[in-house]
């Protein structure tokens, strides 16, 4: 792939001006994609290399002055055909903490107003020598379709209800931060799984970390063909191997981490829910029913939460609760993505 005119100036991404800003951050890393569309494809020593730069990252971030510029002349486009502030912000300053030149484009005030295609609007982007295209689509598979017209590395932000890879990253991160190794530890995720992208990256980022992942929510909810013993032979490696359970209670019981997925209304209105009321009654995550957790249980929710229906608030804002933490460390590994395709772009591959 190539993303960059050979005569144009870049800023030296390994050396004095990349360890000075980070220390080792560059050594030792495992690295092998031009894209992040999802976490299928990555190593677990992709998603260690992703992690250990990102604690490098957080400490620039710790910084009263939070600024390591090593990549300017880097150029990251924002490119979001739907509403978000976390992720966008997100991205956007993590881009501009590490110098690059940063663009942000809504589909609202684009051409694709006019009726330009997501294949268009691309490879225009591509003619001004974008390096980094970061893309949110209400269509599932639209970054895996840009990706094949375009130069630039395209990181998912969210597809439809496919994959948030970079969700899945900074949960990682996270979870890391308060525990250690993941392996054999059980996590469960609560709520709309079937519409959930961010349920789909954290299975695969999860599974490759060794830990146990336990699916949970109301059979409208929850996804057919995910549970092993419903595959067809064929199909067994085609998904991680997780657990589906629609009793929350016996779902939550010694689990190590609860995350309570955004439930959309939209689902009641679909026919899917009797009524938010009744999902809040059954699956709503609480105190009562995080007891059965484990004592030092971690909360973990990606945002926006609502909070009364798949969500306590006492509890959102108790002490196990991550909700805060994952936001800042949303910036971290965000920075660490950009860090790590800008060195694989300027080795050319």
């Amino acid at each position: 792939m190539v993303t960059n005119d050979s005569e144009r100036p870049v800023e030296p991404l390994v050396g004095q001006s990349a360890e000075g800003a980070l220390g080792t951050a560059s050594q030792d890393v495992v690295w092998n994609h031009d894209h992040v569309l999802d976490l299928d494809d990555f190593l677990y020593e992709e998603i260690e290399s992703v992690i250990s730069l990102a604690g490098k990252m957080r400490e620039v971030l710790d910084r009263r002055i939070a600024r390591a510029p090593i990549l300017r002349g880097f150029t990251v486009i924002n490119l979001f055909f739907e509403p978000s502030t976390r992720t966008r912000a997100s991205f956007e300053l993590a881009g501009k903490v590490l110098g690059a030149d940063v663009i942000s484009v809504s589909a609202n005030t684009s051409s694709v107003v006019k009726g330009e295609s997501l294949i268009d609007t691309v490879k225009t982007l591509s003619a001004m020598t974008a390096d980094v295209i970061v893309m949110r689509h209400e269509m599932s598979g639209a970054p895996y379709l840009a990706s094949r017209h375009t130069r630039a590395s395209v990181i998912n932000a969210g597809d439809g209800s496919h994959a948030h890879p970079t969700q899945a990253l900074l949960d990682i991160y996270t979870l890391k931060q308060r525990l250690g190794d993941l392996k054999d530890k059980k996590i469960v995720m609560v709520g709309d799984i079937s519409h959930s992208r961010v349920a789909r990256s954290g299975m695969w980022g999860f599974s490759a970390m060794g830990a146990n992942v336990v699916l949970c929510g109301p059979p409208t909810l929850l996804p057919s063909g995910f549970a092993v013993s419903d595959r067809p032979e064929h199909a067994r490696t085609a998904l991680p191997d997780v657990d589906i359970e629609t009793d929350i209670d016996v779902a939550i019981k010694d689990a190590d981490v609860v995350m309570a997925l955004r439930l959309q209304k939209e689902r009641q209105q679909g026919g899917l829910l009797p009524s938010l009321h009744e999902y809040s009654r059954l699956y709503q995550v609480t105190a009562e029913r995080l007891s059965k957790a484990k004592n030092n249980h971690i909360l973990m929710h990606p945002g926006p939460k609502n909070e009364g229906i798949e969500i306590g608030g006492d509890v959102a804002s108790g002490s196990n609760s991550t909700i805060e933490e994952q936001v800042t460390n949303g910036v971290a590994v965000r920075m660490a993505l950009l860090y790590l395709i800008a060195q694989r772009n300027q080795r050319g591959n």
